[in-house]
């Protein structure tokens, strides 16, 4: 299964994003192969409409999960629009987020957990 991590870095040591749609980086993860790609997140910084690019992007790499620490209401209903879980609250490094999942600490989320526009500069 593919899963989606927000990350302020790079790699799967670094710490989650606490931000969807305007996260540094996404981590996607192959729970069944380990393989990883990172996508820099070209969208971050742009004035509006981010978390549902960011959604859609996700559906397009067939993503079923993204975890994050927080996604507003649009992009929210962007994910589930396209039948993927989204994991909020979730902290620490990207690693410990994935193995978190993979053993079944982790929940979805039923409504968004930020307001729109969260994270702007």
């Amino acid at each position: 299964m593919k899963i989606c991590v927000t990350a302020q870095g790079n790699n799967d040591g670094s710490a989650v994003d606490p931000r969807f749609g305007r996260c540094r980086y996404f981590i996607i993860a192959d729970t069944d192969s380990g393989q990883t790609e990172v996508l820099d997140n070209q969208n971050r910084d742009g004035m509006g409409g981010v978390g549902i690019q960011a959604g859609q992007a996700m559906a397009e790499k067939g993503v079923k999960a993204v975890l994050t620490g927080n996604v507003g209401p649009n992009a929210f209903q962007t994910l589930t629009a396209a039948g993927i879980e989204v994991i909020t609250g979730v902290s620490g490094s990207v690693r410990e987020a994935i193995d978190d999942f993979k053993r079944g600490k982790l929940s979805g989320t039923k409504a968004p957990s930020v307001d729109s526009h969260f994270g702007m500069k």
